[in-house]
């Protein structure tokens, strides 16, 4: 597996596109997206020798990344792409780490299926087995 992305949690899309565009250096790579499974809106953003930032806003105060948020947001999770969802969340299921979401259809990767888990030292981890993004801007 490579890390893919990061998934940063913001108040705001349009300050954080603006933080990471502006203080980092990125370009934005998508529209934003909302994801209604997860109620959040996300955009991609991208760096040339660097990895790609997914940041998540949440939607209303249903979404689980809500209180985060109201706290100032921050890293939530990892992003790691794999050959086959499907097979590595088997594996990871037997080495002991727990599925929080999916697999399910992921509005921002063009409902290719995602799934989060959990791993030890506090880590959320999202896989995906695509390269699909969904709002391309180029």
């Amino acid at each position: 597996m490579n890390i893919d992305h990061i998934g940063i949690v913001t108040k705001s899309l349009e300050k954080g596109i603006k933080l990471w565009t502006g203080t980092f250096g990125y370009s934005q790579k998508t529209n934003p997206v909302t994801n209604t499974r997860q109620k959040v809106k996300v955009v991609f953003l991208e760096k040339k020798g660097s990895i790609d930032i997914k940041l998540l806003e949440p939607v209303d105060d249903s979404s689980s990344v809500y209180r985060f948020a109201l706290k100032g947001g921050g890293l939530h999770h990892l992003c790691f792409k794999c050959d086959s969802l499907d097979s590595k969340l088997v594996e990871l299921k037997d080495e002991g780490f727990r599925v929080l979401a999916g697999p399910e259809p992921g509005e921002a990767f063009d409902n290719e299926n995602i799934a989060f888990i959990y791993a030890t030292q506090g880590l959320n981890m999202e896989l995906i087995d695509t390269d699909k993004r969904v709002g391309c801007l180029f």
